[in-house]
């Protein structure tokens, strides 16, 4: 989830796993459809009705101007060539803007930077996988579109039989600084609490190396962001699979301007119009995240 400065730091780190987890678990990197996705990203037809409601002056030049910090696979990054942002969020919002007969036109920018972006006009829309809370609904309205909670992760079969509500006495990879080594370490509290065998807890600098340890066997189970673990499931063809359910869930949200209440709502819509028609259940099934996909997008102001 994207908090701020130092846990976006975090969490870029762990999401370069997407690029390093296929080149070294799987000895190469997908590519196909110009993208880590595995299939072109899903095509969708304008709706007329929904397009007639976008307020004239977004639509004016036919584009949407999208801010985003394009470090934070598989949500969004860039590409191989360095320039076009790519990403479950991207091939998300490119179809809610086809569905308004627009065009989304990305620019990078730092995170702390882009919710003053939208209310100052820069961008017309923030996607970023903002976690929608109190404090950012103060300068934005926001449309729900997607969760993102803790997911852990094993070897595929779950060979020594992790269960995330009692993983005493096991072997747990976690990236350092993050929001699972707090949990982790609360897990393996009550375990001594409880007189059963601690959880020995292995930190790593990025999710991809606490990935790798639990590819190679040498630690029982990760636990990372919903998106970022699914991702590196994907990633390993086979080898991991996710284990229990995504906790700690929040939305996250697409961020508009205050005055922009018609556009918010219009995006909402267009986004139910997309649910409706599976281009939505598609955009995320193709980076494997569509466990975060949610039934009814709404409007937060």
């Amino acid at each position: 989830m994207r908090i701020g400065n130092a846990r976006r730091a975090v969490l870029a780190s762990a999401g370069a796993l997407a690029l390093a987890l296929s080149m070294a678990a799987c000895g190469e990197q997908e590519n196909e459809g110009g993208a880590s996705g595995t299939s072109p990203a899903p095509s969708t037809s304008v709706d007329q009705a929904l397009a007639d409601r976008v307020p004239e002056a977004i639509k004016a030049d036919g584009v949407i101007k999208v801010g985003t910090d394009s470090q934070y696979p598989p949500a969004e990054y860039l590409d191989t060539d360095g320039t076009t942002v790519i990403g479950f969020d991207v091939d998300l919002f490119n179809a809610v803007a086809a569905k308004l007969g627009l065009k989304a036109e990305y620019v990078s920018a730092p995170f702390d930077a882009l919710l003053p972006g939208v209310t100052s006009g820069q961008y017309e829309v923030g996607v970023s996988s903002f976690t929608i809370n109190p404090e950012r609904l103060q300068t934005v309205t926001m449309v729900s579109y997607f969760e993102a909670g803790t997911q852990w992760a094993t070897k595929a079969g779950n060979p020594t039989g992790v269960n995330p509500d009692d993983a005493c006495g096991k072997k747990i990879a976690v990236q350092t600084g993050t929001v699972q080594f707090d949990d982790i370490t609360a897990r393996s509290e009550k375990c001594v609490t409880d007189g059963k065998p601690a959880i020995t807890i292995d930190q790593y600098q990025a999710q991809t190396d606490a990935t790798a340890a639990v590819v190679s066997g040498k630690n029982d189970a990760t636990l990372a962001d919903s998106p970022v673990g699914a991702y590196a499931v994907k990633q390993t063809n086979g080898q991991l699979e996710l284990l229990g359910d995504i906790y700690e869930s929040a939305p996250y949200g697409y961020a508009v301007t205050k005055d922009q209440q018609a556009f918010a709502e219009v995006l909402r819509d267009a986004l139910k119009a997309l649910i409706a028609d599976g281009s939505y259940e598609a955009a995320l099934a193709n980076w494997g995240v569509e466990a975060g996909g949610i039934d009814n997008p709404e409007v937060n102001a």
